[in-house]
């Protein structure tokens, strides 16, 4: 039992690391992911090509081969980063990728007759783009939003193959030089409790949301 609660309590030292980079992640990539997705409504067509590039890139290719790039690439090119650093910019850049599309998706979501009624009550566009259409659009994205900040707490999980002492990394040593097993099924706990925090978060929205829907 000794054993078993030591194991645990070293798994859960990889926690610190993976919510760090879980909340990099949310706090970065929500404010970009709105930012493409207003750039691709834009009429200027070398904003929309360029961020359609963005977004063709960065959700057509592995999130791991993009952690890699970042770390082991960069260096290649004078430009070197500590892992959690290399891991963060990658994560941030794919899931803004995501996020653009889901809010670009909210956004067309909204009928264009609230964005009309709005300009004719006298507001600028931006102005109704704030108060009127935004609001509707976050409303409509949260269940997407949600799904993708659980697929978020299992992918940190990815960066301890750059040697980041994450939750699976800590478990893996643990199994390599125990030759247990158990420890897998630790890491596998931790990352469902965290995902059903996650999800219980964005219910609690969803329902906050909801009412004024």
């Amino acid at each position: 039992m000794s054993e078993f609660m030591e194991a645990t309590s070293f798994i859960l030292k990889g926690c610190t690391v993976s919510l760090e980079l879980f909340a990099i992640t949310a706090v970065l990539s929500m404010p970009l992911g709105i930012l493409a997705a207003l750039g691709k409504m834009s009429k200027n067509k070398i904003l929309f090509g360029m961020l359609s590039f963005y977004t063709w890139i960065f959700r057509g290719s592995p999130l791991l081969i993009q952690v890699f790039f970042v770390y082991f690439g960069l260096p290649v090119l004078g430009i070197s980063l500590n892992a959690l650093t290399a891991a963060s910019i990658a994560f941030v850049l794919n899931y803004g990728a995501y996020l653009a599309e889901i809010f670009r998706g909210g956004l067309l979501s909204v009928e264009a007759g609230q964005m009309e009624a709005a300009r004719a009550l006298g507001m600028s566009y931006w102005q109704a783009m704030r108060r009127i259409v935004i609001p509707q659009a976050a409303r409509n994205a949260v269940p997407a939003v949600s799904n993708e900040g659980v697929i978020l707490v299992k992918d940190t999980s990815l960066i301890a193959v750059i040697g980041v002492a994450d939750i699976l990394r800590n478990a893996n040593e643990l199994v390599s030089t125990e030759f247990v097993v158990y420890p897998f099924l630790i890491a596998g706990l931790v990352y469902l409790v965290l995902s059903t925090v996650v999800l219980a978060g964005f219910d609690r929205l969803e329902k906050k949301y909801s009412v004024y829907s």
